[in-house]
C-alpha cells in the first residue's frame, strides 16, 4: 500500500518562507520521480516542481528562483523550500510520485495535501 504524507503548510505573510515535506515508502525514494503540485478553488491542478531519484530537478516558471525541491532518499522524504512567497502561491500543495524516473510519465501516487496561505 502506497502512503504519501505532506506536512509543513501554514499561513505566512507575503515575502515569507515555508518548507514542505513529504514522507514516502522506501522504494519510491529509490526508484521514482517525485513532484509537487498545487491547486486552488476554481483552478486546475498545477505542476510546480519535480525531481529525479538522483536529484535533477525542474520547476514551473512562476516559482523558478523562489522554490527549491530536494529529496533525502535515506530519510524517505521529499522537500519543497519556498521563499519570497506571494499571495498567488496560496493553494493546497500535493506531493506525488511517478514510476518514470525521467519524470516524463503520469504521476501515479498522491498525498492528501497541505494548505499554504500567503497574506498580502
Amino acid at each position: 500500500q502506497v502512503q504519501l504524507v505532506e506536512s509543513g503548510g501554514g499561513s505566512v505573510q507575503a515575502g515569507g518562507s515555508l518548507r514542505l515535506a513529504c514522507t514516502v515508502p522506501g522504494y519510491i525514494s529509490i526508484n521514482y520521480c517525485m513532484g509537487w503540485f498545487r491547486q486552488t478553488p476554481g483552478k486546475e491542478r498545477e505542476w510546480v516542481a519535480s525531481i529525479r531519484p538522483r536529484g535533477s530537478s525542474d520547476y514551473t516558471g512562476s516559482v523558478k528562483g523562489r522554490f527549491t525541491v530536494s529529496r533525502d532518499n535515506a530519510k524517505n522524504t521529499l522537500y519543497l523550500q519556498m521563499s519570497s512567497l506571494k499571495p498567488e502561491d496560496t493553494a493546497t500543495y500535493y506531493c506525488a510520485a511517478a514510476s518514470d524516473i525521467l519524470c516524463r510519465g503520469k504521476f501515479d501516487y498522491w498525498g492528501q495535501g497541505t494548505q499554504v496561505t500567503v497574506s498580502a
